[in-house]
């Protein structure tokens, strides 16, 4: 079997990750890992702690390692949002997750720019006023580890457009 090509959505909180994921998996008809996390927080009904972010770590890392029909897919966040999160929240983060994080790198990140989406509201949302800062960590991690990634901005429309052009330009021998 063939190891799938992963394009990874990654950026803050309610950056358009999600909505992007869905429109490119469409797009291109190939599958999308959602995001585990939010699966995880529902089921547990309480207030979380670091030890949580392992276990969601580890649910996250099962769901990419599913075998998928096509030779990509898309995943709606990975292993380094979860390590970017970790810092911000508890300013280390756990040995397994970056390990982790070292040994699953995606082949493509696309950071989602938050200056054109309005932050909404949701339950397990948490940073509204800090996005731009923590954005910027996204940027440091993606530059200082020489990750392959481009930076989605604008409208849905706009992002879809320009992830289209670059995806096909890029991967379209596994498409």
């Amino acid at each position: 079997m063939y190891r799938s090509i992963r394009i990874v959505l990654t950026g803050v909180e309610s950056s358009g990750k999600s909505a992007l994921a869905k429109v490119l998996a469409s797009h291109f008809g190939i599958p999308m890992v959602e995001e585990y996390a939010r699966e995880y927080l529902k089921e547990i009904k309480t207030a979380y702690t670091q030890n949580d972010l392992v276990e969601i770590a580890i649910g996250q890392l099962i769901s990419l390692s599913k075998p998928v029909p096509k030779k990509i897919l898309i995943a709606d966040t990975d292993l380094q949002v979860i390590k970017i999160w970790s810092l911000v929240k508890y300013k280390n983060v756990d040995p397994f997750i970056l390990k982790e994080y070292e040994n699953s790198k995606a082949d493509l990140y696309i950071l989602c720019n938050p200056n054109d989406v309005a932050w909404e509201y949701d339950e397990l949302r948490e940073n509204e006023y800090d996005r731009h800062e923590i954005h910027k960590m996204y940027l440091n991690e993606l530059t200082t580890n020489n990750l392959n990634y481009i930076e989605a901005k604008g409208t849905l429309d706009e992002r879809k457009n320009f992830c289209i052009k670059y995806i096909t330009e890029h991967f379209s021998s596994y498409i």
